[in-house]
């Protein structure tokens, strides 16, 4: 074998090493892609996405769908990492982003799922806020064995405790305080728009003295009727702005699309502040692939946005919920809402 060829047979192997390698060993990355995009209006699996129980839900037309990212589970391979960073529809990310080291991959999925959670209930809060409804102490969940347990239940708006009135958290505490554990006590409650009674018999508070109901409650605008959000898989807080245009538009008084496929993305506040969140450019992807007519896009976001290739799809800057208004308003009268 001359020189030439013994070169030329260590350079085939190792091509063919490194293309082995390449496909199949792993590298701390994952890739994030356009993922699924829900109407909040519709349904998934034959069930509404936005429940309300009490009334009538608004006959609405056209779509507010919200917008997610995809990521893979695992670590991609180098040719894999390779092709992602030249695909304008991947982001390759170091996996330590999505997946920290200190958790477990179930522990960053609960996180998240938290986060939505959280992102739902500021939602619901700022959509009856924005309808005028007043707010109250309102039980967000009811503890195993708590002696409200059967008694009271998620949503029910607390009115008094044995006859004092409490109209917020912090007086719902102070009155507790002033009760020993074990005292049988009488709380009045709205439900659903309807008045009733409790009788419960208290349990040692553990960080301040006094008792409590074991209730947690939040201080909130509530409504004759109820409203829950079921999305499965989704989590994260960037649902937040079109869950709560989705909840305006299912009982508000106002048709806020006019029949046109919106879509969107941006967490909310307790003041209606709209949030940036990540994975801008893939999201407007996602709008552009179910045709939207319009993305809204956190104004925190919009150099971002403006920066990723050009979808095609019109871009309204808001950085709060009333700019979000305004922009839907626009967009039925049939004028170009404020862009990025």
């Amino acid at each position: 074998m001359t020189r030439r060829n013994a070169v030329l047979s260590v350079g085939a192997v190792l091509l063919l090493l490194f293309g082995v390698l390449g496909t199949t060993v792993p590298v701390p990355y994952v890739a994030q892609v356009p993922g699924p995009t829900f109407d909040t209006l519709g349904e998934v699996d034959g069930e509404p996405i936005i429940v309300v129980e009490g009334r009538e839900r608004n006959d609405v037309e056209g779509d507010l769908n919200l917008t997610t990212v995809g990521v893979s589970r695992g670590g991609l391979s180098l040719v894999q990492a390779v092709r992602g960073w030249f695909d304008d529809e991947v982001s390759v990310v170091p996996e330590e982003t999505v997946y920290p080291p200190d958790r477990t991959e179930e522990e960053t999925r609960e996180v998240n799922r938290q986060a939505f959670v959280t992102s739902e209930q500021a939602a619901e809060s700022v959509a009856l806020g924005e309808l005028g409804y007043p707010e109250k102490v309102v039980v967000r969940g009811v503890a195993e064995g708590s002696p409200s347990e059967g008694q009271l239940e998620e949503g029910d708006a607390l009115e008094t405790v044995d006859g004092r009135p409490v109209p917020d958290s912090a007086v719902l505490a102070d009155v507790l305080t002033g009760i020993p554990p074990g005292t049988e006590v009488t709380v009045g409650y709205t439900r659903l728009g309807e008045p009733g009674t409790a009788t419960i018999t208290t349990q040692a508070a553990e960080e301040r003295a006094g008792s409590l109901l074991g209730v947690s409650v939040l201080d909130q605008p509530s409504a004759p009727f109820d409203v829950d959000i079921q999305v499965a898989d989704v989590g994260g807080p960037s649902a937040g702005l079109m869950l709560t245009l989705g909840i305006l538009d299912l009982v508000g008084e106002e048709d806020l699309t006019g029949g046109a496929a919106i879509a969107g993305t941006g967490t909310i506040d307790l003041a209606g502040n709209v949030g940036p969140i990540g994975g801008i450019a893939l999201k407007m992807v996602a709008a552009r692939d179910i045709g939207a007519d319009v993305f809204l896009v956190p104004a925190a976001n919009c150099a971002e946005a403006l920066a990723a290739p050009d979808t095609g799809v019109p871009m309204a800057r808001v950085a709060t919920l009333d700019d979000a208004l305004t922009a839907l308003a626009d967009v039925r009268a049939g004028r170009a809402p404020e862009g990025c």
